[in-house]
């Protein structure tokens, strides 16, 4: 497991609850010691919670591996899932030397949520072996795996990939190589336009997300699940689809000047939402809408 952030942890949990051997690597080395605490932390309550075994939760404890060097966490792997920040240049580097150091067949999984696959396995050399393992936020919860092919995605490749889901007790679908794939660009989509509906004063940041939490029976309102994920991820995805794929992907105005505040979201305390540290959300006092007494 490359990257040790938000969703790097809550792969890593996901793939040590399966009874595999994660392996967690990161350049700050003081990052992965801190998200193997993490889990346990999370782990514990869910073992409170009455959901998970002691001994399950001990089990995935066991599973989970502190590595100090790139070259021991790459020792005899199969499969490397990245889930570095989504800058194309940083993830050819990162992944060229993971490929130095791995074994000939190893697969490459990124869990990029915008960028080409495609365009990463050509880079690398291995467009046969390089796929799109897209996971939500947090991964433990979230049943959806996106899968994503190449245009040289191989065939075998693909197969272990759903086998990957099915071990993880994932429901995966299958999406061929495209900005946004399948799932980014229809959630950036519906956000994208929450935070214009925000910005124009249409209604207030909880009651857009009631909107379709109750209307639409989605689990979480578009903007409460931008502070989840993290505003400049989102900003990251639109500017990147906005260049792809044209003007109704231009990221609004106030979600530029939200990162720029540095009101990233949960991770940071404030967004849309302002956040406690055990991960409650609370929103914003309505605002009287404009030309209304």
């Amino acid at each position: 497991m490359l990257g040790t952030g938000t969703m790097g942890q809550g792969i890593a949990q996901v793939v040590a609850g399966a009874g595999m051997e994660a392996r967690l690597f990161d350049v700050d080395s003081a990052k992965v010691a801190s998200a193997i605490k993490a889990i346990a932390s999370v782990t514990q309550r869910v073992v409170e919670k009455g959901k998970l075994t002691e001994s399950a939760r001990s089990t995935l404890l066991a599973n989970l591996v502190q590595t100090s060097s790139l070259e021991q966490a790459c020792d005899g792997i199969d499969l490397c899932i990245e889930a570095i920040p989504e800058r194309m240049e940083l993830k050819i580097s990162v992944l060229s030397e993971v490929l130095a150091k791995s074994p000939s067949g190893v697969i490459v999984g990124s869990n990029t949520s915008s960028l080409s696959i495609t365009e990463i396995g050509t880079r690398l050399g291995i467009p046969g072996r390089t796929v799109g393992l897209h996971f939500f936020n947090p991964p433990p919860v979230m049943e959806l795996l996106e899968i994503v092919r190449g245009v040289g995605t191989e065939e075998s490749t693909l197969t272990r990939a759903l086998e990957l889901a099915s071990a993880l007790k994932k429901t995966p679908i299958v999406v061929n190589d495209s900005p946004g794939f399948a799932t980014s660009r229809l959630g950036v989509a519906l956000g994208c336009e929450a935070i214009r509906m925000l910005e124009s004063g249409v209604a207030s940041v909880e009651d857009i997300d009631r909107a379709m939490e109750l209307g639409y029976r989605h689990p979480m309102g578009p903007l409460k699940l931008g502070d989840l994920v993290g505003l400049d991820v989102r900003l990251g995805i639109l500017e990147h689809l906005h260049r792809e794929l044209g003007e109704q992907f231009r990221p609004p105005s106030l979600l530029r000047q939200m990162v720029r505040a540095g009101r990233l979201g949960k991770k940071t305390g404030e967004g849309f939402y302002k956040w406690t540290a055990d991960g409650v959300a609370i929103a914003p006092p309505r605002l009287k809408l404009p030309g209304l007494s």
